[in-house]
């Protein structure tokens, strides 16, 4: 019997976030379907304090390998979800969900959505548009996948409309549970004094992944996080109530992500839910322009 026939699936019950690179911990998996959801924030390779630069070429075929193995562990009715923003290099920017979806679709898998994260706070700019955006790429390993809107739904904006034709012409036109979120969230990135703030520079929000947890998983699903950094995707299955394992090859955000499966077990992490509204810069007295800037021509 080969070696990859003997190899067991691990009980993932107890969850936690283990200090090791991923692709050592998918070579340790049978090549079976085990991840019921995949949802994660790669590198991007761009030289942050936690990864190394590549180029561009080079980061392509490490993502591809990882991909691959992730592919093949997915289960017929489950999804994977790639959340990343540009790779850069010296004022030259490249999207890198162009450069990943097309090994994804390589590897079988069928894109649902491009889902556009838009935040309000970044880096300015001085020689392009201040970058406010990222996206997630989601696939599905089949067209039977699991999708739970209703999960989901958001208040609508006109609750109250009716149809104004056809055989429901006067009846309410809307979902009494709300609507469709759409393919763009705007949801608050995790800086300055975000509730969720933790060491990590490029920290993720719960609010975000929690929906596409709701939305693709069900109770007890198991989801993973390949680069699980501070351990945003392990509070967010894990209160949903679905089960988690998460790699990180980097022992500081290991210990921060653990911490946090701890609080989450025992209800005290505390974290922003994507439903809250946005707050209205405007309330703010420094929203007012300036005297010393005079008045605008």
């Amino acid at each position: 019997m080969s070696a990859r026939n003997t190899k067991k699936i691990p009980d993932f019950s107890v969850p936690r976030v283990r200090c090791e690179d991923a692709a050592a911990f998918l070579a340790s998996l049978p090549k079976a379907p085990v991840f019921d959801l995949t949802v994660t924030s790669p590198p991007y390779g761009i030289g942050k304090s936690y990864e190394h630069h590549l180029p561009l070429n080079d980061y392509r075929n490490w993502q591809r390998a990882i991909i691959r193995e992730i592919c093949i562990r997915t289960k017929p009715q489950g999804s994977v979800c790639w959340q990343v923003g540009n790779w850069v290099d010296k004022g030259e920017i490249w999207p890198l969900d162009i450069l990943l979806a097309p090994i994804f679709r390589e590897f079988g898998m069928k894109m649902r959505n491009r889902i556009v994260w838009h935040f309000g706070h970044g880096t300015h700019a001085k020689r392009r548009f201040s970058g406010r955006h990222e996206t997630i790429l989601w696939f599905t390993k089949s067209d039977d996948y699991t999708f739970n809107l209703d999960a989901v739904r958001v208040p609508s904006k006109y609750p109250g409309k009716r149809s104004f034709r056809g055989a429901h012409k006067g009846e309410l036109s809307g979902n009494p549970l709300g609507k469709n979120p759409e393919d763009v969230w705007d949801i608050p990135n995790v800086v300055g004094n975000h509730v969720e703030k933790t060491a990590h520079p490029c920290q993720f929000p719960v609010g975000l992944i929690s929906r596409l947890v709701r939305a693709l998983s069900n109770k007890n699903d198991l989801v993973y996080d390949p680069f699980s950094g501070s351990g945003t995707t392990a509070v967010a299955a894990l209160s949903e109530g679905r089960r988690f394992v998460g790699t990180e090859i980097l022992s500081d955000y290991v210990k921060i992500a653990n911490e946090r499966i701890a609080r989450t077990l025992a209800g005290e992490e505390v974290w922003r839910p994507a439903e809250k509204p946005i707050y209205d810069h405007r309330m703010s007295n420094l929203s007012e322009r300036p005297k010393e800037w005079g008045s605008l021509p």
